[in-house]
């Protein structure tokens, strides 16, 4: 259906309504100043307003702006968008598109929309315990539909690409849109009065500009994936040892090989190539009961969740990498801070009682975690939340000092209660191979239910305990593989299991 523009009120005539959607921490208020600014510069009368959220991070803002060409009355203008009166959407994520087309700010006789194809998640999809993440693909169709005219690329890639943030490559999508009759100069000359970041926030604009105004520029550049190269470094011996690993990879077949490689980089970076070596012992255990059936796909499922399993989240691993150089640089990197400037992160540190303990000997480790008095006691005066400031000396060198303990880490109770629950769950696998491969490929693949640390991985681990039993009520039957799928999938759902809990009462209805 084709829909004409609606006829403007003559009053009305050159007054441009703007709204822009973005997240705190993505630029929507630089992107706004810059806004304000080019209509200035060329004679127009603007106001600005802004409706703070609290969707994600610091909120989730409406930026609105409304321009007219100045004259001898001054114009009064709307302090908030409605709902089929915005001329010009900017979204700096997929999301903020879809949110902007629900409250009807997208109308396909006038809004040109502009946004960015990249995804900030949402709480609400980071709570979920699998995989929460929103499909962007209905936002786009929905996208196609509501907008008159729809620019649409990943202006976040842009941005990192050129050392700057995403209110620049929004910025210079709009400049390239030509919704706004302004010169392409003045959109630059306001960047260049705001006197921060010029050079890199012009990188980011010409790039965007020039995907924005040439509708044949590819809008999203599929870069063909090929085998991660990984970084090592050590002594001559440790680099030797490493590629004996690796060689010893090339003996597997092919189909299995490059996560192999990727299993044998994170475990190795968890503990050392002696663990690295224990990993492989372990794949190659799957591989010699496996076929060359549906190209080794038990194989490569092992090859991923073992690795998971055997890399777990403990108290020196999450020590380890918050005091690692890269976490620093990365942060510096998100939060668009100098290497000059001073940076303090302040992290918050909650371990429980079960932690502590996992760090002793296992006979030790064990008799304490048997009494609960004990346990009661260390939770007491030990599991409290602190905050600490790794950017001060103290702070720092404790976590550095407990990130250090991975040579202590194999002798722990935590470490020994880990590998005994991997080998019962590989065991519990393995033992359905003869009669069922789909369904021992899919009980490796349960193995995603556990994850994180602390009282996220204790609810997982409970899940995942009980996802194997009901696995046990199935067994027998044709469709053991699709239910085992479905009892995962339940589990990953929600965070208390609620989910699971009706699966399990379904299965124990015909079982």
């Amino acid at each position: 259906m084709n829909l004409k523009a609606q006829a403007l009120d003559p009053q009305m005539k050159g007054l441009i309504k703007l709204a822009v959607m973005a997240v705190g921490g993505q630029g929507g208020g630089v992107l706004t100043s810059w806004i304000e600014a080019v209509a200035q510069a060329n004679g127009y009368a603007v106001q600005a307003t802004s409706v703070a959220g609290v969707a994600q991070r610091t909120g989730a803002t409406i930026y609105y702006i409304e321009m007219a060409p100045d004259g001898e009355r001054a114009p009064v203008f709307s302090l908030a968008p409605a709902a089929g009166d915005v001329d010009i959407l900017i979204a700096a994520e997929m999301i903020e598109a879809g949110r902007a087309i629900l409250r009807g700010f997208v109308t396909p006789d006038r809004t040109t929309l502009i946004t960015s194809t990249h995804r900030s998640l949402a709480v609400s999809e980071k709570m979920v315990p699998g995989d929460g993440t929103v499909d962007s693909r209905d936002v786009r169709v929905a996208a196609e539909a509501a907008a008159q005219r729809l620019i649409m690329f990943d202006m976040e890639k842009v941005a990192v690409d050129s050392g700057s943030v995403i209110s620049s490559s929004l910025f210079g999508a709009l400049a390239g849109s030509g919704a706004l009759p302004f010169a392409r100069e003045t959109f630059e000359e306001a960047i260049r009065a705001s006197g921060k970041g010029v050079e890199t926030s012009l990188a980011a604009f010409g790039q965007a500009f020039s995907v924005a105004s040439n509708p044949e520029t590819p809008a999203e550049t599929v870069v063909a994936a090929g085998s991660k190269k990984y970084r090592v470094q050590g002594s001559e011996k440790l680099l030797q040892n490493w590629h004996l690993l690796l060689r010893r990879i090339q003996e597997f077949p092919t189909e299995v090989q490059e996560i192999t490689t990727a299993g044998l980089h994170k475990v190795v970076d968890f503990q050392d190539l002696d663990y690295g070596q224990s990993y492989l012992d372990r794949l190659d255990r799957v591989l010699g009961k496996d076929h060359a059936h549906e190209g080794f796909r038990l194989t490569r499922e092992a090859a991923k969740y073992i690795a998971n399993a055997m890399a777990y989240d403990d108290v020196i691993r999450v020590a380890d990498l918050k005091t690692r150089g890269n976490r620093f640089q990365r942060v510096r990197g998100e939060m668009g801070v100098s290497s000059e400037a001073l940076m303090k992160i302040t992290e918050f540190m909650h371990p429980r009682a079960e932690e502590l303990v996992g760090l002793l000997p296992v006979r030790w480790g064990r008799k304490i975690e048997a009494q609960k008095s004990w346990m009661e006691r260390i939770e007491h005066y030990f599991c409290k939340g602190r905050r600490l400031r790794t950017d001060s000396f103290f702070a720092f060198a404790l976590l550095y000092l407990l990130g250090g303990l991975r040579g202590w880490r194999l002798r722990s109770l935590r470490h020994a209660t880990e590998i005994e629950h991997m080998e019962r769950w590989l065991s519990v696998s393995l033992g359905y191979l003869d009669q069922n491969y789909a369904l021992a490929v899919e009980v490796l693949r349960c193995r995603r239910i556990v994850k994180g640390y602390s009282d996220t991985h204790a609810r997982g681990l409970s899940k995942f305990d009980r996802v194997l039993e009901g696995i046990a009520l199935v067994s027998a039957r044709k469709d053991s593989a699709d239910w085992a799928s479905r009892l995962r999938e339940a589990a990953l759902k929600d965070e208390k299991g609620e989910a699971l809990d009706g699966a399990l009462k379904t299965i124990r209805s015909f079982v």
